[in-house]
């Protein structure tokens, strides 16, 4: 057995998401058809639960939208330049010894993901882009922040497109995990419904201070 979380936009209230795990038969391995397996056994759990209509986040998913809003698919706008969403992440990092890394930020994500892991430069103390710096707290905030403004000129036709009961990522672990791209996007959704979703991409600290601590 394993739990995974569904993460369900809020329209009112504190909280941008309401996260909800539900149990479900894990099928292990690595191949994608093991793991599109556990999409449709954790979708099914949360539909026996009144969450009729979910969309997996991921590479994973059987949904085209679902494999587009991965954070593998996306690119973001710096000055500009559009760049791998994830590979400015990466290049973001800011450790004891190095960083930020902007030469990786052309990089194909999985290359950007394996430079990071071979430098040996300290403890993570941070991120900084555009000569900007940004805090590790809240743990999930600057990854998401990326994420929400990589999709932010998108916001009418999301809108009005995309309308799920609630959001999973299969390969989110909250046990070994922060960053999850099915939480952002849901916060995207929450902020868009708010209207609340121009500030938050144009202010770091505002978003951030909208966040719920993990």
């Amino acid at each position: 057995m394993a739990s995974r979380p569904v993460f369900i936009p809020t329209l009112a209230g504190a909280q941008l998401t309401h996260e909800r795990s539900f149990e479900f038969n894990w099928s292990s391995g690595f191949a994608e058809s093991q793991k599109k397996k556990n999409v449709v056994a954790l979708h099914n759990a949360a539909k026996r639960a009144g969450l009729e209509n979910v969309l997996e986040i991921s590479t994973k998913s059987d949904v085209e939208v679902g494999r587009r809003l991965s954070a593998f698919s996306l690119r973001i706008n710096l000055q500009g330049f559009q760049y791998p969403l994830e590979s400015v992440y990466q290049g973001s990092k800011v450790f004891e010894r190095q960083g930020p890394f902007p030469e990786i930020f052309e990089f194909q994500p999985r290359e950007a993901k394996r430079f990071i892991r071979e430098i040996d430069a300290g403890n993570l103390v941070g991120f900084e882009l555009e000569t900007k710096r940004f805090p590790l707290s809240p743990k999930n905030a600057y990854y998401d922040w990326l994420y929400i403004r990589a999709l932010a000129g998108h916001s009418e036709w999301i809108a009005a497109n995309i309308d799920y009961d609630g959001y999973t990522d299969i390969e989110f672990n909250p046990e070994k995990q922060v960053n999850c791209q099915a939480r952002a996007f849901a916060e995207l959704k929450s902020l868009s419904a708010r209207s609340e979703l121009e500030q938050a991409v144009g202010d770091f600290d505002y978003f951030a201070s909208r966040l719920s601590p993990i």
